[in-house]
């Protein structure tokens, strides 16, 4: 056997053992978060956290956002589809991990967005307009106070409230689970306590119907 093929070989062997490799940590976590969804519920959901969608829904997603991240934006329309698709089936779940600079200053906001009952139109808002408040990945939070009017918030009152020390309690209290829970990169996506792994927007969907299968099984019939 040449040394050629003993080398092509060897990578093969290699390469075949990262794979399994791989397959098998995304599956041990798969199932440690499964379980941690079940002995450790407040690692995904704490008490100041938003939650839309119907009380007695059996399929849970737990969304780690940044309100600066585009790819949070756009996975929000596909939560949005999922949830009209499956009424009263899907409870959206928001936590905060603001890990683009400044990203903070706009989480504050969305937290005394929501003491007014105004926390999902104020999300949608700043979702639809970061081109206009972000600049090279960073947060430019004197260009979000102009767009607040659009999700009927009194901006005066808004200004007095973001530097409660409350919110740097909760905003590190999501940052500690998000670490807790591996969450590197935004969106951080969890379904039933499965995270999203691989990412990606087909996987998402498919994870999405898996849980509302096993938890529906009316739906298959």
């Amino acid at each position: 056997m040449n040394r050629k093929m003993v080398f092509g070989i060897s990578a093969i062997v290699l390469v075949a053992g990262f794979v399994i490799a791989s397959s098998l940590y995304k599956s041990q976590r798969a199932e440690k978060l499964g379980f941690m969804a079940q002995e450790s519920a407040s690692t995904f959901i704490r008490d100041h956290s938003p939650m839309l969608g119907d009380a007695g829904a059996k399929v849970y997603i737990v969304k780690f956002t940044d309100p600066a991240c585009e790819t949070c934006a756009v996975f929000s329309d596909f939560v949005k589809q999922a949830m009209a698709a499956y009424p009263g089936k899907i409870r959206l779940v928001i936590r905060y991990a603001p890990f683009h600079e400044g990203s903070s200053d706009a989480v504050r906001i969305l937290l005394a967005a929501k003491k007014r009952d105004k926390f999902w139109e104020t999300l949608d808002v700043l979702y639809a307009s970061q081109e206009q408040w972000t600049q090279h990945h960073q947060v430019m939070v004197d260009r979000v106070w102009p767009l607040l009017a659009r999700a009927g918030l009194d901006v005066a009152a808004i200004r007095a409230e973001v530097n409660d020390p409350e919110m740097n309690r909760i905003i590190q209290q999501d940052l500690t689970d998000a670490r807790t829970l591996d969450v590197r990169k935004t969106p951080g996506l969890f379904v039933n306590g499965k995270p999203l792994e691989p990412f990606g927007a087909r996987e998402f969907k498919e994870l999405i119907e898996s849980e509302l299968r096993s938890n529906y099984p009316e739906l298959t019939r």
